[in-house]
């Protein structure tokens, strides 16, 4: 039996509820509460509790996926703001507001964990910078009005699958569990927008 697509409106409505959740206010010495997985978007980063340091250190394959996704969700920005303005479908321009709000809330509480995680963090933000396909851009740029709402699923579709499948690869392997929290997170949203862009016609 096909699986039923879930209502854009309900996938939208857990987007944005994930956009407001907003960011731990833990200081870099607490340990956050590992949290269950949730529907996409319902989950918040964590809470935080007292723990030893060594439980608050983040590992190497930590900062290399927060640096990866910090580039990876600039360029979701980019390009659902390069289409905002031409996009005709209301479905399609509602999903990717709520995406748009998603990752602008993420990308905020990544840039705020990565210079608490030492010395090698910034240089990692610094080698993911302009993450993405410019051929994704430039197809989104140069594509015809009437062709701007099919091009945009294709290339965000594309590009939120990639993101999904590096936060399950974080969730199976990362040592940090806001970090590994968050990539649940990640992969369960990027999942939904996925099937909902995939499935509209």
């Amino acid at each position: 039996m096909p699986r039923r697509t879930r209502p854009a409106s309900l996938v939208v409505a857990l987007l944005l509820t994930s956009a407001c959740a907003g960011s731990p206010t833990s200081s870099p010495s607490a340990v956050p509460q590992p949290a269950p997985a949730s529907p996409a978007g319902s989950a918040v980063v964590g809470s935080a509790v007292a723990g030893s340091p060594a439980d608050a250190e983040m590992s190497g394959i930590d900062v290399v996926f927060l640096s990866t996704m910090v580039g990876h969700s600039e360029r979701t920005l980019q390009l659902v703001r390069l289409a905002r303005d031409r996009v005709r479908d209301d479905a399609l321009r509602t999903l990717t507001a709520a995406i748009e709000a998603t990752e602008a809330d993420e990308l905020s509480t990544m840039r705020g964990w990565l210079p608490t995680a030492g010395p090698g963090a910034s240089a990692a933000v610094h080698q993911h910078e302009g993450h993405g396909d410019e051929a994704a851009l430039d197809r989104l740029r140069t594509a015809p009005d009437a062709d701007v709402d099919r091009t945009l699923r294709e290339v965000l579709a594309d590009h939120q699958r990639a993101a999904a499948d590096l936060a399950r690869a974080q969730v199976g392997v990362g040592r940090n569990e806001r970090v590994r929290d968050l990539a649940r997170r990640i992969e369960q949203s990027r999942s939904a927008e996925v099937e909902l862009l995939r499935g509209t016609p």
